[in-house]
């Protein structure tokens, strides 16, 4: 019998290019053989998009090439977003999207940031009881703000 594991994207910076030790019933993953490198957003509008997202992140535009505008932390590591144009805008719920944790500062002082930046609060039938928001992006890109801090889960960050 093969174990199916579910796949989710959490803390995604605290989880890219380390080593994990996952034991699915066949075999035991060590080294992982591939890495995110970019995550791709469409967008009607990529600079509106783009632009949200370096704000939230404090990352900064890379590239822009074809209409595709690649983002990034200042040092240009992985991660990156590629914030796509596509001519039609989003029609249903996100199957993969961000989770976010607030670095630096209490996490409801996180979530009016965001919301000042232009994310909305959004609800896809979490229960009353979660302990995350979630939010959309300016174009309705679903992403979550998690309720513990960088610093609490990773008290060496």
């Amino acid at each position: 019998m093969t174990m199916q594991l579910p796949i989710r994207l959490r803390a995604l910076s605290a989880v890219v290019g380390r080593r994990c030790a996952v034991s699915t019933g066949r075999a035991k993953v060590g080294d992982m053989s591939s890495r995110i490198a970019v995550i791709a957003i469409d967008a009607v509008q990529p600079r509106v998009v783009a632009d949200f997202w370096c704000r939230v992140l404090g990352w900064q535009v890379l590239e822009e090439d074809d209409g595709v505008i690649s983002i990034a932390q200042p040092d240009g590591s992985w991660p990156m977003i590629d914030v796509v144009p596509v001519p039609e805008t989003k029609t249903v719920k996100n199957r993969l999207h961000l989770d976010l944790r607030a670095n630096g500062m209490p996490t409801a002082d996180e979530l009016a940031r965001l919301l000042d930046l232009g994310a909305r609060r959004v609800e896809v039938g979490q229960a009353p009881s979660a302990t995350w928001v979630v939010l959309s992006d300016p174009e309705g890109n679903e992403f979550c703000l998690l309720s513990h801090t960088v610093q609490e889960v990773r008290p060496d960050q």
